[in-house]
């Protein structure tokens, strides 16, 4: 089922999710809608909060063919590369703009997977990209909170102006 996205600034995509205690058949149930939601963005992740799911659930897909979307639970970056990336990122809480982050090239992210057992997985390019971009909405953030005060509230202006326009 596709689910709708919360809009901006609707409080809970600044309010941290809840730990999942256990994957059950009702979070795998959640994360078929987030891939579904996800692919019919298009996107490359989505996390819990976005849709107002407040678990700790994300889902990213970087593949070309997509249909290899990594579910996870409760993840955690354990290891950062120094080297960073820079690539043009953008959220359908706050439609209509983007913005470009630097953030760490690749990750080492533990999080419990589809199987309720814990994973260490690393993350490369845009996989590590989309993967810190999720982890980000699970704590309460956005990807414009990396921007400079100025940049982040002009990002906004713009985006409050395309939705009136």
């Amino acid at each position: 089922m596709i689910r709708p996205f919360l809009p901006w600034p609707d409080k809970r995509l600044r309010t941290a999710a809840a730990p999942v205690t256990e994957v059950t058949d009702e979070i795998r149930r959640i994360w078929g809608d987030m891939i579904e939601t996800m692919d019919a963005m298009p996107g490359y992740g989505l996390a819990g909060p976005q849709i107002g799911v407040m678990h700790c659930l994300a889902v990213v897909d970087c593949s070309e063919m997509r249909g290899q979307a990594v579910r996870m639970a409760n993840p955690e970056i354990l290891h950062a590369s120094v080297q960073s990336r820079e690539h043009e990122e953008a959220s359908p809480n706050l439609p209509g703009v983007s913005a470009v982050i630097a953030r760490p090239r690749a990750v080492t992210v533990r999080f419990l997977n589809a199987d309720g057992a814990w994973e260490e997985r690393d993350f490369v390019d845009l996989w590590a990209t989309s993967v810190q971009h999720q982890i980000d909405h699970l704590q309460g953030r956005m990807y414009f909170d990396r921007l400079s005060r100025l940049k982040r509230e002009r990002l906004i202006k713009r985006a409050e102006k395309a939705g009136r326009g």
